[in-house]
């Protein structure tokens, strides 16, 4: 079903490059962009596209509230990685955050999410598609760049595939570290880079990385993404391949990361 977008989009950011990818694409096509940063990491590059960016921790729900209720905001965007580790480091829980904590059974990223779309909702606020203003950057099927992977490296991104696949239901992580088909370590609360540093060094060389989707990925939160970052991180720890699945992730930096791969005998695909 087709949404009939609004001039005025609300961006709720949060760390990497995403959100400025996002605002900019969002500008040159003609939508005015108001920004809600919930990371310092990008705010001077949000400012060059987005009409005003304000300043909040992800504990300030009340604040952001009443933000997009001032600006009479209809629909926004949640973009950008706000692990819990983010959350650790800015600790302002206003009264609503707080209540939520105490009636929360679950933490998982999902429900903490949903808990926020239902909030919006009660104002009349919309929370899109993360990929309706990225869909450029969405990764098609295939290897990408010239490196090509063996027939051993194959068997593990199909066994690392399936696992990820399990922790995704759980809703623990989207990516798994694997060496001759074992799994070296499972994506938690560190993120995607921090899972690659722990699972090569007990890996060592050519370990494999598989990043996927969740079975039930809501669109509107926490799609998959990777760029050069994360291959810089894979050649600092010597991991040979990165997997990711095909159409249901976010590539940013495309032309430069498989630049870098193809200089660093990295062999990046998407199933």
């Amino acid at each position: 079903m087709s949404i009939e977008l609004e001039k005025k989009q609300g961006l709720i950011a949060g760390n990497g490059q995403l959100p400025v990818c996002l605002a900019k694409n969002a500008k040159e096509n003609g939508f005015e962009v108001i920004a809600i940063s919930l990371s310092a990491d990008n705010k001077n590059e949000l400012k060059k596209y987005c009409s005003k960016v304000y300043d909040c921790a992800p504990g300030e729900v009340l604040k952001i509230k009443n933000i997009i209720l001032d600006e009479q905001i209809k629909q926004l965007t949640f973009i950008g990685k706000v692990s819990k580790s983010l959350v650790v480091k800015r600790p302002k829980f206003d009264s609503l955050a707080i209540e939520f904590l105490k009636q929360a059974k679950r933490l998982n990223d999902d429900a903490i999410m949903l808990f926020l779309v239902d909030e919006l909702a009660k104002i009349g606020v919309t929370v899109l598609d993360q990929t309706i203003f990225i869909k450029n950057l969405m990764v098609p099927r295939g290897v990408l760049g010239k490196n090509q992977p063996t027939e051993a490296l194959l068997s593990d991104v199909e066994y690392g595939f399936k696992i990820a696949k399990e922790m995704g239901e759980l809703d623990i992580g989207q990516s798994v570290v694997i060496k001759d088909r074992m799994i070296m370590a499972i994506e938690a609360i560190e993120g995607t880079d921090k899972c690659i540093k722990r699972g090569c060094k007990l890996g060592k060389k050519n370990s494999v990385i598989v990043k996927v989707s969740k079975p039930k990925q809501d669109k509107r939160f926490d799609i998959p993404a990777f760029g050069l970052n994360t291959l810089k991180t894979m050649k600092k720890y010597k991991a040979k391949l990165i997997a990711v699945e095909a159409n249901e992730t976010i590539f940013v930096d495309r032309e430069k990361t498989i630049e870098f791969a193809d200089k660093n005998n990295i062999i990046v695909m998407a199933v």
